[in-house]
């Protein structure tokens, strides 16, 4: 099980700030490919994952990244500056 959390326009679309999951997910990648398959919210909110960012027990992290001994995962759009 893993805790993941959901921030900006990524929660809009999903409807819910965070859930725990049960998966057999390897990676980041194998993660969302579980979650699209969920449901229209939340594969309309992973349709385009280049405009995610992924961080893994707060660390920053890529969608290749092994999901072995992460308790939490994180999707938000990329920060800006100003």
């Amino acid at each position: 099980m893993v805790e993941v959390l959901y921030f900006a326009w990524v929660r809009e679309r999903i409807g819910v700030p965070r859930e725990t999951v049960e998966t057999s997910a390897r990676t980041v990648a194998d993660l969302v490919t579980e979650l699209r398959a969920r449901d229209p919210r939340y594969d309309a909110a992973f349709a385009d994952t280049s405009a995610l960012r992924v961080a893994l027990d707060q660390d920053l992290s890529g969608f290749d990244a092994p999901l072995e001994g992460v308790r939490e995962v994180a999707f938000f759009p990329p920060m800006t500056g100003g």
